[in-house]
């Protein structure tokens, strides 16, 4: 009786081991097992939004960081992550294993994307490409959008020669794989804040449009940062356009020449076939030449009444003007500030 005891407990004690080690293998094999990134601290996985959850499971085994893809594989399913995907950019880091890599994902913690927006981004065609290179969303998804009438008149009151100005410069933090309507409503939330109801109040003061006033802020800023001479720059715009001058404005000629870092024009530039040449021709451009700072609508929206028809940077570049009624009194400024150029050799 006493070896039939001790026999039964050798059989449990051999069985528990069995169980247990078994226990400790499926463990180590589904839970505690490791990734390795052999020369990388990190790496990162884009799930889209129309993807699947044969195409997760794809996309993971093509990064090549799981050792065992049939048990990652049945751990998602366990994990019900087939019925969690959410799409967007996720960071995968060494020595995570395949449970934390399947939370990352069900869990929709993902690293989202900064957008910025700013004077790096001199044209639609510069804001279409740099928003493709960030995200999910197409050239082409976007380019559908700038070019629908109805849409950007129904969403911003804007038509597509003068779309650039619907995004607000800044910082944007969206999802990897935000949809393009999404986006668009994210420009718009940003849009109407800037044109709130005290703006459009004294945008109708003014007898300009918001298109308009937006082109005249973007030419205005190109002019100066400060927002006292942006003001006088303001009046000396409308003055022009008041009376049916040219604008003559030349950071017209930067956009419409593509040169963008240019700080000196000369008659050869003044050429160019482009709408936005404000020396060609009258009345304003298109559509703004750069994204506008509220700063910059701001003074353009207050801008100061005065006679002057003319400005010319000061000759010690310091974002200030020099302001004039007459022809001959502007001449002289304009030749100081060649002058200073010349001395800096600034001769583009």
């Amino acid at each position: 009786m006493a070896k039939k005891r001790k026999s039964t407990f050798v059989l449990s004690l051999l069985l528990l081991c069995i169980l247990g080690g078994g226990g400790f293998f499926i463990y180590q094999k589904f839970f505690a097992g490791k990734i390795h990134l052999k020369d990388r601290n990190y790496t990162f996985i884009f799930i889209g939004r129309d993807d699947t959850f044969e195409d997760v499971i794809q996309d993971i085994n093509a990064e090549s960081i799981i050792e065992n893809p049939e048990s990652f594989e049945w751990l998602a399913k366990k994990m019900d992550l087939d019925k969690n995907i959410n799409p967007g950019k996720y960071r995968i880091i060494n020595g995570m294993n395949m449970r934390q890599i399947i939370n990352l994902i069900k869990y929709n913690k993902q690293e989202k994307i900064k957008l910025t927006y700013n004077s790096q981004i001199h044209d639609l065609d510069e804001f279409i490409a740099y928003t493709d290179e960030k995200l999910e969303i197409t050239e082409e998804e976007l380019e559908d959008y700038l070019a629908d009438e109805e849409k950007l008149k129904s969403d911003f009151g804007l038509d597509p020669s003068s779309a650039f100005a619907l995004v607000v410069p800044g910082v944007y933090e969206v999802s990897w794989a935000i949809s393009e309507k999404a986006l668009i409503d994210l420009f718009k939330d940003k849009y109407d804040k800037v044109w709130n109801a005290q703006r459009k109040s004294l945008a109708k003061r003014t007898g300009y449009s918001i298109p308009e006033l937006m082109v005249i802020a973007s030419i205005v800023q190109s002019e100066s940062h400060l927002e006292s001479e942006q003001e006088k720059i303001a009046g000396v715009y409308i003055n022009r356009l008041k009376t049916g001058m040219p604008l003559q404005a030349d950071p017209t000629l930067r956009f419409a020449n593509k040169a963008f870092k240019a700080q000196r024009f000369w008659d050869s530039d003044k050429e160019v076939n482009s709408p936005y040449n404000t020396y060609r021709f009258k009345g304003l451009p298109p559509g703004p030449i750069c994204l506008v700072y509220p700063q910059a609508i701001d003074a353009t929206l207050n801008y100061t009444k005065h006679k002057f028809i003319y400005f010319c940077a000061k000759p010690q570049l310091n974002g200030y003007s020099d302001f004039s009624v007459s022809y001959d009194q502007h001449r002289k400024y304009a030749s100081a500030y060649q002058k200073a150029l010349a001395k800096r050799g600034i001769s583009r």
